[in-house]
């Protein structure tokens, strides 16, 4: 496997000016994401398109999220989050894959990811800006079943470091705000890109979302590559503290 080194320097993050909350904060939010999946995976020298051969479709993925936020100085807020992505479909293979033939077959593809984020608060106002870092621990396995014929899997496991940036903007005395998140890392060939933007509206502890999302990862992990993209459209509803 080989290992992935973040873009984003922490002595960035340690550089710039921060913003410290004036009392302890604490959050947690549910979620369901509506999801379309397109791309390539690939074992030693096959390869399988997910959506056009496989036509795997959006059995319901879910993620959760909880975070804490503290007026200490230089201590970085928490936040964990967790994403489970399950897609399956009736498809047909147009050449072979791995132990499995051309013809009909049934495929499952599952994505888990569970997020641990350090980060500071550059910015608390009606303009709120979030750094920090994101440990990623990934997974993904791809399932291809043919009667007759052994299961083919692909799989997939990391511990990856992500940088991490959230911004907000609140409009003033209306509960309404719009904004974006993103973890990213590239090296050497690999990536994962992971956003979302979304508008918010917050009536005194409940907040609720609505926006889009998309997970593209390009990650070779020994003979078995996923090359797939992720997105559409989420809610969640959470509370604060």
């Amino acid at each position: 496997m080989r290992k992935l080194t973040l873009a984003l320097g922490s002595s960035l993050i340690l550089a710039t000016p921060l913003a410290q909350a004036d009392m302890l904060g604490l959050g947690a939010s549910v979620g369901y994401w509506d999801t379309d999946v397109s791309g390539k995976v690939s074992t030693g020298s096959d390869s399988v398109d997910v959506h056009d051969q496989l036509r795997l479709k959006d059995d319901g993925n879910t993620d959760a999220s909880i975070y804490f936020e503290h007026p200490v100085p230089l201590l970085p807020n928490v936040r964990l989050a967790y994403t489970l992505i399950q897609q399956s479909g009736n498809g047909t293979l147009t050449s072979d894959y791995g132990s499995v033939a051309i013809g009909n077959v049934y495929s499952e593809l599952d994505l888990e990811q569970l997020d641990l984020t350090l980060y500071y608060e550059i910015l608390d106002n009606w303009v709120n800006l979030d750094l920090g870092l994101t440990v990623r621990d990934f997974s993904g396995e791809l399932l291809v079943t043919q009667t007759g014929s052994s299961p083919q899997q692909t799989k997939a496991d990391a511990v990856l470091p992500l940088g991490y940036i959230a911004a907000r903007f609140d409009l003033p005395l209306t509960g309404v705000a719009v904004g974006a998140e993103g973890n990213f890392i590239a090296f050497d060939g690999d990536s994962i890109r992971d956003f979302n933007v979304y508008g918010q509206y917050s009536i005194s502890l409940l907040q609720l979302r609505a926006g889009y999302r998309q997970i593209a990862v390009d990650y070779e992990d020994r003979s078995d590559v996923f090359d797939v993209k992720i997105d559409g459209p989420f809610f969640s509803a959470g509370v604060t503290f």
